[in-house]
C-alpha cells in the first residue's frame, strides 16, 4: 500500500525501535511502571485499535483498486470493517491495547515484507525476518493478550534484565538503522 523506500523504513523502525529501549537504559523503575500499566490500559487500547482500523481499512480500498472482483462490495466492507474495529472498542475492552498493538504488528509487518521484496541486497532479509517474527507476535498476542502481561512482568521484574533487554534491543535497532544509512 504505502511504497517507502526500504532504507526510509529501515531507519524509521529503528529509531522507533530504539527510542522506547534507550528511554527503558535511562529511566528503568518509571519504564517499567509505564510497561506493566500498558496491557490493560483503555486509552492506549482505544488509540492503537482505531488507529489499526484506519490503516486497514486503507490497505482494503487499496487491495480494491487492484482486485476488482470485489469493488462491488467494497462499501459495505469498510462499513463492517469500520464498526467491527469501533466495536471491538466498546465490547471488547478487557486487553484491547494489545490486540491494538499486534493488529498494528501485522499491518507494520506486511509493510516491511512488501518494501523489502524488491531490494537486491541480502541484507532485507533481516527486516523480513523482523516482520515474521512481528506477525508470529502479532497472532499470539492476538489470541492470547494475557501473554502480553506475563512477557512484561519477566522482562521487567529487576533492573538487571531490563536494562540488558533494553541493550540488546538497542544494538539491533542500531543495526537497523546502520542499514538504512548504509546498505539500502
Amino acid at each position: 500500500m504505502f511504497q517507502i523506500p526500504l532504507s526510509t523504513l529501515s531507519i524509521l523502525l529503528g529509531l522507533g525501535y530504539l527510542l522506547p529501549q534507550i528511554y527503558g537504559l535511562i529511566f528503568p523503575e518509571d519504564f517499567r511502571s509505564r510497561l506493566r500499566r500498558f496491557p490493560r490500559s483503555l486509552a492506549w487500547g482505544v488509540a492503537l485499535t482505531i488507529l489499526a482500523t484506519i490503516w486497514f481499512l486503507l490497505t482494503v480500498v487499496q487491495a480494491q483498486r487492484e482486485i476488482s472482483d470485489f469493488a462491488a462490495y467494497t462499501t459495505l466492507m469498510l462499513i463492517a470493517f469500520g464498526g467491527l474495529g469501533l466495536a471491538t472498542c466498546i465490547v471488547l475492552q478487557d486487553f484491547l491495547s494489545v490486540r491494538g498493538f499486534a493488529v498494528l504488528l501485522l499491518l507494520l509487518a506486511k509493510l516491511m515484507v512488501d518494501n523489502a521484496r524488491w531490494e537486491d541486497s541480502a541484507w532485507r532479509l533481516v527486516i523480513v525476518t523482523w516482520a515474521y517474527l512481528w506477525i508470529l507476535g502479532g497472532m499470539w498476542f492476538t489470541v492470547s493478550p494475557w501473554r502480553v502481561r506475563d512477557l512484561i512482568v519477566w522482562k521487567t521484574a529487576n533492573n538487571v534484565r531490563l536494562r540488558w533487554i533494553c541493550g540488546l534491543r538497542t544494538a539491533f535497532a542500531l543495526l537497523v538503522i546502520g542499514l538504512g544509512l548504509f546498505v539500502f
